[in-house]
C-alpha cells in the first residue's frame, strides 16, 4: 500500500505566505493617491478592502486558536463582526496597512504551521440549519486563504482600472515572452 500524500499544515502555512506576499506586491504597487479609490457606490476602496484582508483571519483565530470550539452554535457572529467593521474603519496611511498586512500574515502563518494533522481533521458544527452540518477545520482554515484571494482578485481588477498592470500579470507575460524566444531560438 502506497503511502498517501495530502496538504498539511505546513503546506497551508506556505501557501498562505504567498497569497499574503502577493497582496502585499499589490498593496505596494497602488499608490496611495488611490487608496481611497472605490469601484463603486458602497463598495470598499482599496484601503478598506486591504483593510479588510488583514482582519478577516481574525475570526477564524477566534474560533479555532482562542476559544478551540467543536460548535459555532452559539457563537456571537453579530458582535464580532461589529469590532472587525469598526477596526476596519480605523485611519491607517498606506505604510501602516502594508505593515499590517504583514504583521497579521506572519503571525497567522506561524499559527497554522504549527496545528497538527489531528486538530485539521477535528470537526465543527455549523449553527442550526446550515449545510454541510459541519466542516473540518482543514476546510475552514482554507477558507481564509480563498476568502483573501477573492478579494485580492477584486485589488488586481482595481490595479487595472487606476492604470496598474499586475504584477502576476507581468510575470506570466515576461515566462511566455521568454518561451516563445526560446521557440524561436530553435533550429527548424
Amino acid at each position: 500500500m502506497e503511502a498517501m500524500n495530502y496538504y498539511g499544515a505546513k503546506d497551508l502555512a506556505n501557501s498562505f505566505r504567498t497569497v499574503r506576499k502577493n497582496t502585499i506586491t499589490i498593496a505596494e504597487e497602488i499608490g496611495e493617491q488611490h487608496y481611497g479609490f472605490s469601484p463603486a457606490p458602497e463598495v470598499r476602496t482599496v484601503a478598506q478592502t486591504l483593510v479588510h484582508i488583514g482582519l478577516s483571519p481574525r475570526m477564524a483565530q477566534q474560533i479555532h486558536s482562542v476559544e478551540r470550539r467543536t460548535t459555532l452554535e452559539g457563537f456571537d457572529f453579530p458582535g464580532f463582526f461589529q469590532k472587525i467593521v469598526a477596526e476596519e474603519k480605523a485611519p491607517r496611511n498606506k505604510a501602516q496597512i502594508i505593515a499590517f498586512l504583514r504583521e497579521e500574515g506572519e503571525k497567522l502563518a506561524t499559527w497554522i504551521d504549527g496545528v497538527s494533522d489531528d486538530f485539521l481533521g477535528e470537526r465543527v458544527s455549523m449553527p442550526p440549519g446550515m449545510q454541510p452540518a459541519s466542516r473540518t477545520r482543514f476546510e475552514m482554515i482554507l477558507g481564509m486563504k480563498e476568502h483573501e484571494m477573492h478579494h485580492r482578485g477584486q485589488l488586481m481588477l482595481i490595479e487595472r482600472m487606476v492604470g496598474v498592470v499586475p504584477h502576476l500579470t507581468r510575470e506570466m507575460q515576461a515566462r511566455m515572452a521568454q518561451m516563445n524566444a526560446q521557440a524561436a531560438a530553435r533550429p527548424a
